[in-house]
This record gives structure tokens, C-alpha cells and sequence, in this order.
């Protein structure tokens, strides 16, 4: 049979539908590649959120259309969330793909690749709203870590997102079929099992008249034997109820990680950006969260140069930072979006928001500092990902580190170390903002 190359951009849920396409593939008879150079069929699945992830999608699907000049691909499909927004232009304006597959016809991939094959050009956009596919997977993390979705979409139409006009209305996946599919996982080798969505704390809701499910999802994984770290990404703030953070505190296998998504703490800016609560609400949340979660790291995404932020506005922001001090936060210039309300409102300029930007992360890069040295001297546990030979280290993470967004433990041994094994690392400095280590020899 053909052979298939993927390229996977964006989200940690952009990459389950690339696996989930791999799958329906694989069962169909396909080979897939490890990469897509040599491929008959080169599927590059896309970001389309915001400019930058735009921009490297295109740069990827040129330099794949390169190689697809030199004969080392065959067929270009683009897939994913930019060519659910641009339908019409992507085959119009870059010839050199073949065919355009959107966020609601993964589940056509394998007719698509046929399709292409057979020299047709492919222009495949199903219903955004219909209920998710389950099938299964080729994992692409190493077999110790997954994640897992839980819903797709998003109702809350913040005034600067595209998402809703990209992926549809929220809907919540059959909690049995979640739990399926982590049984699945953990039976294949998974320890530590990453819970994503467009937004985790509303799970169930669309399946429970509007309460939430996701404390009685987490206390269902914790009870599947094999898993050890259960984390937790995209928690609105307005959604998280005493019930969640009980679940939270009490259950050992849930990480004290938590991915929460404020993106501004003006009451103005928030009210313009339709994010409900308030300034005041998420330093009594961050507090409440802390009091009670011993031990919480805390990560949060930021925007800056929104509509209606001045310097005082921007000063605001800075300060809660430095109040708050949190462990894991991302900062990101605002970008207008064709198609939502803030494109049409008045921001500042695009140099600005990225010199803000830059400003957040120098300040977060002196709290991240403090963190760190906080951690000398103490042994931590540790989850091994892998060994580098060149540096003749083991690398690995702890609760605090979340894969590909956070940082590394890096460690010696004087004994061999599996990777997916949990050991204890005693800290002994910071290299480069990241910890380093010695392994206590009684390995988890």
C-alpha cells in the first residue's frame, strides 16, 4: 500500500486528531512514516488560531511542497484548523496542494488519501458540530505519557478567539468512552495521562444540564490501576467549583498542576473581551486555590495589547504577576483575528503588545529564577523521558513540569534508568533555567 507522512502542528488536541487520522490509516492498510519526505501522501495537519501559528503552518506546507518538487513527496492534504478557516484560498492561491480536509471530516481521511491517489483533488468539510469520532490511535509521545481529549469545541465565544468558528459547539465525549480509551493507554504503557480540551472544566455540561462531570471523570481515572499522574490543562476560572478543587487536593494521583487560562485582570478589558469574573475574583480564586492545593503550581497564558489596554492597564497586569507569582505563565502579543469582535475594536499597536510581551516574560523569567533555587537541595520525584548522549544526562519532569511547554529535570546516575520510570532527584543547582540533579538510588 501508499505511504502516508504526517505533520502535526499546534495544541496537544490537534495532535490527538492527527493520531486518530494515523489510526484509520494504519487499519485501512497504509504504511506511515515518521516523517513526510519519501511519502506518496503528505498530510500536514494545521494551527490556524492566531498569525504565528498561521504562519508556520504556510512555511510548512511550502517547504513540504519543495520537497514535493524534488520527487520526494507525492500528494500535499492540508488539514486541520487552517483549512477549516480558509477554505477556498489554500487551493487556490498555493497550487501546489492537492486537497483540504476540515476539522469536521477527520473521520474521511482514509477516503481523502484514496482520493488523491487516484489523481482527484479533495475539498472535504463536514458538519463542526457533529459528535466526535471514536476510534483509536498511533501514539506520537513516547508510550509513558498520552493525552487524552474529553470534549470538543468551545460555547464561550471570548471576543478575540476564532475556535468556535473553527471546531463548533462544545461537546463532551461519553465519560465510558474516555474511560476506555485510558484503560487502553495505560495497558500500552502510559503513567502519566494529560486531560485536554478547549475547556476542561466544563466537561459534561452539554450532557448533564449545564453541571460539570469532570470531578466525577477524575475520580474515574484515578481508579484505573497503572496510572500514577493524572494532569489537567485549560481550566477556565469561572467554571472551577469547590467540588473540582476537592477532587483536586484529596486525590494523590492528580499532579497539583493546574493550566488556567486567565489572558488579562482588568475588569474593563475582560467585560470588552466577554471573560467572565474579574480582577478581584482571580486573586480570591489563586488564593483559595493555594490555601487549599498544598504545594500547587500554577500556569496561566496572558495576552497583551488587547482593546483597551493602556500603561495603566499593562501595570495592573504586571502586578498581579508579581503578587501572585505564578509558577508557569505564557505571554503572548494580541493578535486581531478577521472574523471576531476585537479585530473591529481599537487596540494598540502590534509593536507594543509585543514589547509587552517581552517585558512579562523577563518578569516572569526572575520569578521562575526564585522557583527554581527554591527547589536546591530537595529531592524531588521524578519522571524519566529520556537519556542524552551527548551530555551523557537523563532528562525527565516533575508534577511541576508539564511535557513540551515547561521545563527539565536533567540528572546523573550511576545506575541505567528506563525511560517511563519514576525515580527520586536530588537538586543541586540550575542550568539555563532548568534543574539539575543526582538520582537517589532507590528507584520508584
Amino acid at each position: 500500500m501508499a505511504k502516508v507522512g504526517f505533520i502535526s502542528l499546534g495544541c496537544a488536541k490537534n495532535q490527538v486528531d492527527c493520531e486518530q487520522m494515523m489510526f484509520l490509516l494504519q487499519e485501512a492498510g497504509f504504511e506511515i512514516l515518521p516523517d513526510v519526505e519519501g511519502a506518496d501522501v503528505a498530510v500536514i495537519n494545521t494551527c490556524g488560531f492566531i498569525d504565528s501559528a498561521k504562519s508556520e503552518a504556510i512555511d510548512h506546507i511550502l517547504s513540504t511542497a519543495a520537497l514535493k518538487a524534488e520527487g520526494l513527496v507525492g500528494k500535499i492534504l492540508v488539514t486541520g484548523c487552517l483549512s477549516q478557516r480558509y477554505k477556498k484560498e489554500i487551493l487556490k492561491e498555493m497550487p501546489e496542494v492537492d486537497g483540504v480536509l476540515g476539522t469536521g471530516s477527520y473521520g474521511e481521511i482514509v477516503t481523502a488519501v484514496h482520493e488523491l491517489l487516484a489523481g482527484e483533488q479533495v475539498s472535504c468539510f463536514g458538519n463542526l458540530n457533529a459528535p466526535q469520532m471514536e476510534v483509536g490511535r498511533v501514539l506520537t509521545t513516547p508510550e509513558h505519557y498520552a493525552y487524552i481529549k474529553i470534549a470538543e469545541g468551545c460555547d464561550n465565544r471570548c471576543a478575540y478567539c476564532v475556535i468556535p468558528s473553527l471546531r463548533g459547539r462544545y461537546r463532551s465525549r461519553s465519560m465510558d468512552d474516555i474511560l476506555y480509551e485510558a484503560r487502553i493507554l495505560v495497558q500500552n504503557g502510559t503513567k502519566e495521562l494529560i486531560v485536554v480540551a478547549q475547556d476542561t472544566s466544563r466537561y459534561g455540561t452539554d450532557l448533564n444540564g449545564g453541571k460539570s462531570m469532570l470531578p466525577a471523570l477524575l475520580r474515574e481515572l484515578a481508579k484505573i490501576d497503572g496510572i500514577r499522574w493524572i494532569r489537567i490543562h485549560y481550566l477556565y476560572p469561572d467554571e472551577i467549583t469547590q467540588e473540582m478543587i476537592d477532587v483536586i487536593a484529596q486525590e494523590p494521583k492528580i499532579v497539583k498542576y493546574l493550566d488556567i487560562p486567565i489572558q488579562h485582570v482588568n475588569d474593563e478589558i475582560l467585560r470588552r473581551m466577554n471573560r467572565r469574573g474579574d480582577g478581584v475574583y482571580l486573586e480570591k480564586l489563586f488564593d483559595s486555590l493555594r490555601r487549599q492545593i498544598p504545594g500547587l503550581v500554577l500556569r496561566t497564558s496572558i495576552i497583551t495589547g488587547l482593546p483597551g489596554e493602556g500603561e495603566e492597564e499593562f501595570m495592573q497586569l504586571c502586578n498581579f504577576l508579581k503578587a501572585q507569582k505564578l509558577e508557569r505563565v505564557g505571554a503572548f502579543a494580541f493578535s486581531p483575528e478577521e472574523g471576531t469582535p476585537a479585530a473591529k475594536m481599537e487596540y494598540p499597536p502590534t509593536e507594543v503588545a509585543v514589547q509587552r510581551a517581552e517585558i512579562l516574560a523577563e518578569l516572569q523569567s526572575r520569578i521562575m529564577d526564585d522557583y527554581n533555587g527554591a527547589m536546591v537541595g530537595k529531592t524531588l520525584e521524578v519522571l524519566c523521558d529520556g537519556y542524552d548522549p551527548e551530555e551523557d544526562l537523563y532528562f525527565g519532569r516533575t508534577y511541576a513540569d508539564s511535557p513540551e511547554i515547561d521545563g527539565r529535570v536533567w540528572f546523573t546516575a550511576e545506575t541505567p534508568v528506563r525511560t517511563g520510570c519514576f525515580v527520586q532527584v536530588t537538586i543541586d543547582g540550575v542550568t539555563d533555567g532548568e534543574l539539575t540533579g543526582w538520582k537517589q538510588e532507590d528507584a520508584l
